[in-house]
């Protein structure tokens, strides 16, 4: 029995890990890859697996460093399930389509260039067809029910809290006459955070792969997230200014809109529009109104008095290309909401072209952002950036609110190590996290009692 770790390892992006048990082949998670794009290209465009040797895909959740490159994983040959929750089936039946649309249009970009230049033509790496196929392979599991997913391995889901749908998995694995647990996190959310209930443990395990991306470094405390997104609103309307706020369309978005939903519901939030400039937040907040399984006791009681936690006077959804391009116009305060939430492309592009170079502006950083990427040139508050190819000066400024941040932060990644006996748990795999996060954490766990910690480097198979 062996785990290949294949993508995340010792970096935040491409989850992907390989577990062999019982003559079957299973996958946990298919992600995107996202970082130097040449890099990004043929890292995601090539499998270090033959796909039709898979027998099973088991999905953490939506985000696309996580299902991203399952289209390109079927296009590949791929032909067996995708296990995932109903949630997650249905946020990536929206993600997945915009994802293979991007390409295409990315790709068209491209090939004007290369036809100039006479240089060979590229493919996107998957398209809205491979998306159809895709869809239609997935079986919807709920969580804590167990159900086999190969010979010999059962599944259980348990709820992650990181976004709607996401699941840590407990792999139930017949082994040579007994039982071995293997545990996978996937992204770990946070305890009080808005809208979705708290991650659930899993129970003791003999192997944990565990995500790291905060190792080391805490959070500002949940609760005090309505006080600081106010803070930030009314310094920005006293300086006349935009909030341009880069945003994952898939969970965080529909985090800030609830916080100024309160916001406006207690009659605390100043006369200032909010706008969200994504077609894809737009699809997956109705794919949120879909899942209420999946709330919090505070968000069913919003529910239970017919209100919308996801609309409100203020707020205006944006669709189309021309309403987004108006928003260029306005020198009013306002609060835009675009993705992508790492600055790489979409919509956040144009808004922060037009808006970082006067200083009355306020880019507000409210996610984890990769190295290599836009979104981490500005958390580092470099003073000239570059967008669309040209130059561009940082005079806005920049406020980071980390108490958004869905991932769990080192102490809550210990706490919820801790809920298993060290003394059972054989070994643990640090992945999802760059090496300083993932070396922090282990470091803590050490401390805490827990032996067998390691660090994988992509591409390492280990011998259960």
């Amino acid at each position: 029995m062996t785990i290949q770790f294949l993508g995340a390892a010792r970096s935040v992006t491409g989850s992907m890990h390989l577990v062999s048990a019982n003559g079957s082949t299973i996958l946990l998670d298919c992600g995107l890859f996202q970082g130097r794009r040449s890099e990004a290209f043929d890292r995601n465009k090539t499998f270090p697996f033959d796909a039709p040797s898979i027998d099973a895909v088991i999905l953490s959740h939506a985000h696309i460093d996580h299902a991203g490159n399952l289209p390109n994983l079927v296009r590949s040959g791929y032909r067996d399930p995708i296990y995932a929750t109903a949630a997650t089936r249905d946020l990536c039946n929206i993600m997945l389509y915009d994802s293979a649309f991007l390409q295409q249009r990315d790709v068209e970009f491209v090939n004007k260039r290369h036809k100039k230049k006479n240089e060979a033509l590229v493919e996107p790496l998957y398209t809205e067809e491979d998306v159809d196929e895709t869809i239609d392979q997935f079986v919807s599991i709920g969580y804590r029910q167990a159900f086999q997913v190969a010979p010999g391995i059962v599944l259980q889901f348990f709820d992650a809290g990181h976004i709607l749908g996401s699941a840590a998995m407990l792999l139930e694995v017949e082994h040579n006459g007994r039982t071995q647990r293997i545990g996978f996190t996937g992204d770990l959310g946070r305890k009080d955070m808005p809208i979705l209930r708290d991650p659930q443990p899993i129970g003791d395990v003999d192997y944990l792969i565990c995500e790291s991306t905060y190792g080391g470094k805490n959070h500002d405390p949940a609760t005090g997230m309505r006080e600081s997104l106010l803070r930030v609103v009314k310094e920005a309307v006293e300086q006349g200014g935009k909030i341009i706020i880069p945003s994952f369309s898939v969970g965080r978005t529909q985090e800030l809109i609830y916080k100024f939903f309160q916001l406006c519901d207690e009659g605390r939030l100043p006369p200032i529009p909010v706008y969200v400039d994504s077609p894809l937040a737009v699809n997956a907040t109705d794919v949120f109104r879909m899942h209420s399984e999946c709330f919090d006791k505070e968000m069913m009681r919003y529910l239970r008095q017919h209100e919308d936690p996801f609309g409100f006077g203020r707020l205006t959804y944006i669709r189309s290309v021309d309403d987004s391009k108006a928003l260029n116009d306005r020198h009013d305060p306002c609060v835009i909401i675009a993705a992508s939430g790492m600055c790489e492309g979409g919509r956040i592009l144009h808004h922060l072209a037009n808006n970082i170079q006067d200083s009355r502006n306020t880019v507000l950083i409210v996610g984890f952002m990769a190295e290599h990427t836009l979104g981490r040139r500005l958390v580092e508050r470099q003073a000239e950036v570059r967008i669309f190819g040209e130059p561009y000066q940082l005079r806005a400024r920049v406020e980071i609110l980390n108490a958004f941040s869905a991932h769990a932060g080192g102490d809550e990644l210990t706490s919820y190590v801790q809920t298993m006996d060290p003394a059972l748990l054989k070994g643990v795999f640090l992945v999802h996290g760059e090496l300083d996060r993932a070396e922090a954490l282990a470091k803590r766990l050490n401390s805490e009692g827990y032996s067998n910690v390691s660090i994988p480097v992509r591409g390492q198979k280990v011998v259960l």
